[in-house]
């Protein structure tokens, strides 16, 4: 029999399986968590708190999460929002410095 064939055969199995297992992942989505607290002499000197979601976009929004949207870091939209209402911040605050100031 022809190993390379065999081990084409249970590559592809492999390859379906773990599309499978990815796509429904990606559907249903999983949160793992994880806290890790450092303690010296029963007093806690540092907490870290790790949550991780692996769902699809949709998945997320779904789920009411689409920080990614507003993060200027992240978005070229959310992005220029924030030059703007920088700007808009800086003309508020001269308009309303020039109201407080008493006529001449």
């Amino acid at each position: 029999m022809d190993n390379g064939h065999d081990r084409r055969i249970a590559s592809a199995i492999q390859t379906t399986n773990l599309a499978d297992i990815l796509e429904r992942v990606l559907d249903k989505g999983i949160v793992i968590a994880g806290d890790i607290t450092i303690s010296l002499a029963e007093i806690e000197l540092l907490s870290i708190k790790v949550r991780l979601l692996v769902a699809s976009v949709d998945k997320a929004r779904e789920m009411g999460i689409d920080w990614w949207q507003s993060d200027p870091s992240l978005s070229s939209r959310a992005r220029h929002l924030e030059e703007e209402n920088a700007l808009l911040r800086e003309r508020l605050d001269r308009l309303e410095a020039s109201f407080a100031r008493p006529p001449q």
